[in-house]
């Protein structure tokens, strides 16, 4: 059941991303991303409410749980900053399994702290991050915009770090002192107040044009929170790098549909490393 909820994360994360691409260049990172970050929380908010699905928040387990959620928060805002700025410059068939190379460092860290991997799945592993750097690295050379492709690399792997820390306090830390939803709800409230502070610091209008992305940032909250929730209860059934791996996957979701819709080019390198990738899924889910 993990890894089938490891896949839907997949799914609804590489979706919410193709469809950030258009959200950000029509209204710009920042508050693509507070929309995003906002529609996601009263989303949740309204279905923790019909549920009472509040984990430890209002259980009398104190601060711990609000504590580790806003660290969790934190490091789930810098990391989108960084990720959204990378799709809104950059090539969306590149950065975005670029910065879906986090599992290396989520992995590392899960060692470090006692996990242990079964021989197939440490294989299915490096098949996938293998076909997740070919990817990557599957993109054309030379072009004009070299100078602002580096940058959304650059972005990338800055995005592609803080995400790798995030998963690993995630999985070892934050759901079991929060709970699975109502960690990804502290992501979302930080998040917002955090980004709603940048705009207001950078003195950048927060209101966008009535009609302007509105219902792209919210399907993004919607797929983006759903995912999320996905990939926490992910974690509380299987490994932590598994599911980490799983759901990064994303990156090769977003280049299907940048190939479909965006007519974007998609290299022969490219190819074999979605092949690699999902051979990968194979080896994770035996």
């Amino acid at each position: 059941m993990g890894f089938l909820f490891g896949l839907a994360t997949a799914i609804g994360w590489g979706s919410a991303d193709f469809i950030a691409r258009f959200a950000t260049r029509k209204i710009g990172t920042l508050r693509a991303l507070f929309y995003m970050q906002f529609s996601g929380l009263l989303i949740l908010t309204f279905f923790l409410i019909r549920l009472h699905a509040w984990g430890h928040l209002f259980d009398g387990s104190g601060w711990r749980p609000w504590a580790w959620g806003f660290l969790a928060g934190g490091c789930n805002t810098l990391a989108m900053l960084a990720f959204y700025r990378c799709i809104e410059i950059g090539k969306l068939s590149v950065v975005a399994p670029l910065s879906a190379s986090y599992p290396a460092l989520t992995l590392l860290l899960s060692v470090l702290s006692g996990e242990r991997l079964t021989i197939a799945r440490i294989c299915g592993i490096v098949f996938t991050m293998i076909g997740v750097l070919l990817v990557a690295r599957g993109e054309a050379q030379g072009d004009g915009a070299a100078k602002t492709a580096r940058e959304g690399v650059i972005w990338a792997i800055c995005a592609s770090v803080a995400f790798g820390f995030l998963f690993w306090i995630l999985g070892v830390r934050v759901i079991a002192a929060t709970g699975h939803a109502a960690t990804v709800w502290m992501i979302r409230l930080t998040g917002s107040i955090a980004t709603f502070c940048i705009l207001r610091c950078k003195r950048l209008p927060i209101a966008q044009p009535l009609g302007a992305a509105s219902g792209q940032t919210a399907a993004m909250g919607l797929l983006d929170t759903g995912a999320f929730i996905l990939s926490n209860r992910g974690m509380q059934l299987e490994q932590v790098s598994v599911i980490t791996v799983l759901s990064s996957l994303y990156g090769a979701v977003t280049v299907f549909l940048a190939a479909i819709f965006l007519r974007e080019r998609v290299a022969p390198a490219q190819w074999l490393g979605i092949v690699a990738i999902f051979a990968g899924i194979v080896l994770i889910g035996r």
